[in-house]
């Protein structure tokens, strides 16, 4: 019984990292169309926005199905609980990737700021380059480089606070470019967002590998 188990979740594990792989792809694709001035390819993106939800679904249902009928020990509930929890948040990048596709619609012929265009364009290689090193610390199990997504965060961040300071600058400077401006707020909260849900990948991972359950990035107070 065990082994059907195990070959059942090394099946739900590999259409996990299917849909990471889908989810980075977006991100690139997303991005790409914007700094691209690439209508084509967002309109293609927003008529397929369903795609990554449909596999969350999927995921999601085996994973339940899998606790339902197999009754897995402790370490293999683990793994099951990081999937469900880990596809979410796969979920929520892949809609991010998607908003920005939508920006590229609706900035479509507007004067831009190539500086800004080109500090996104650094934020999606980070980003992108985060999701590839937390699915392989998934597959690998390897705690210490999950733990690393921090530093990660940190450099999107610091782009991010950067970038907007660059986006005023630039709007004094270029008035015209107002609209474009309006979308690259938006863009660039965005990856932020994406580096965020990369770091809940990591704590997943973490959880998956030693039960440990934890913030690896604990939330800011609110202020009163």
């Amino acid at each position: 019984m065990h082994e059907i188990f195990l070959d059942e979740l090394k099946k739900l594990n590999a259409q996990f990292m299917e849909m990471g792989v889908l989810v980075n792809d977006l991100i690139d694709k997303g991005t790409r169309s914007f700094v691209e001035h690439d209508k084509k390819t967002a309109q293609e993106m927003i008529a397929e926005d369903k795609e990554v939800a449909k596999e969350a679904v999927k995921i999601e249902k085996k994973a339940l199905e899998l606790m339902a009928l197999q009754q897995p020990v402790a370490t293999d509930f683990r793994v099951v609980i990081s999937i469900l929890k880990a596809t979410t948040d796969l979920e929520r990048i892949g809609e991010n990737a998607n908003s920005i596709a939508v920006e590229t619609v609706r900035v479509k012929g507007n004067p831009r700021l190539p500086e800004v265009e080109k500090i996104i364009s650094n934020m999606t290689h980070q980003v992108r380059e985060m999701l590839v090193q937390v699915l392989t610390a998934y597959v690998q199990e390897d705690e210490e480089n999950a733990r690393k997504m921090v530093l990660g965060h940190a450099k999107v961040f610091k782009d991010y606070k950067n970038a907007r300071q660059m986006i005023i600058d630039g709007v004094e400077q270029e008035p015209d470019a107002a609209v474009a401006s309006a979308s690259y707020f938006v863009i660039i909260r965005l990856l932020e967002r994406i580096s965020d849900h990369i770091v809940n990948l990591a704590s997943w991972v973490i959880y998956k590998t030693s039960g440990e359950l934890f913030e690896l990035i604990k939330p800011k107070p609110k202020k009163n």
